[in-house]
């Protein structure tokens, strides 16, 4: 492994993790009043789009950070959109 894959890496864990509140919190309560349909929207379909360039560049850094921001960010959008 490279020094540019282990800054990819600890890029991808530190930006992946700073969602693990947010999603913990929407779970507990179920307010989602505060968050933006639109920006919530088109955020999980970016961070989908980046694992689909991730998957097809072959970058093991990028598949990592945006498989599991990709699952908090859609279980937060799927919440918005029950809860509102």
């Amino acid at each position: 492994m490279s020094g540019l894959d282990i800054l990819g890496f600890v890029a991808a864990l530190l930006t992946t993790l700073c969602w693990l509140p947010q999603a913990f919190r929407t779970i507990r309560t179920k307010d989602t009043k505060s968050l933006s349909l639109a920006t919530q929207s088109a955020f999980t379909l970016g961070v989908g789009l980046w694992l689909i360039y991730g998957i097809v560049a072959g970058n093991a850094p990028i598949i990592f950070a945006n498989s599991v921001t990709f699952v908090l960010v859609a279980l937060i959008l799927a919440m918005k959109l029950r809860y509102g």
